[in-house]
């Protein structure tokens, strides 16, 4: 049971991100792309206030895969670079932060592109 935990966790979190944002669009006159800047926004602040940490200690992946994930990563990038060069940091920091992600979701998806055979939509 031990070993299935981490995974129910991750599952039940980001589920629960999920829900949230699909019952925005459903009950709210917000557009998708607006939700989108919402939750990488949250998660800016959330991190830079350390409050999205125990979310990251409890869910893991569940926690750090969705877009409040992805603002939480530039929150602590840009904390980890002003400690380390000052005001500068706070360019930079969250940049150096995500790079390996966005530069992942930029490479799988120009191979996706390359692979798939578009169609007009009938």
């Amino acid at each position: 049971m031990e070993a299935v935990l981490p995974y129910v966790k991750a599952f039940l979190f980001g589920g629960g991100l999920c829900l949230i944002g699909q019952l925005l669009i459903d009950k709210t006159g917000l557009t998708p792309a607006r939700i989108l800047v919402t939750y990488v926004v949250s998660g800016v602040v959330l991190g830079g206030l350390g409050i999205y940490q125990y979310a990251v200690d409890f869910a893991g992946a569940g926690a750090t895969v969705p877009l409040v994930g992805f603002g939480y990563l530039l929150a602590q990038g840009v904390k980890e670079a002003v400690a380390e060069k000052g005001l500068f940091g706070v360019l930079t920091g969250g940049l150096t932060a995500s790079s390996a992600g966005v530069t992942a979701a930029v490479v799988f998806g120009l191979v996706a592109a390359l692979i798939a055979k578009p169609r007009p939509k009938p």
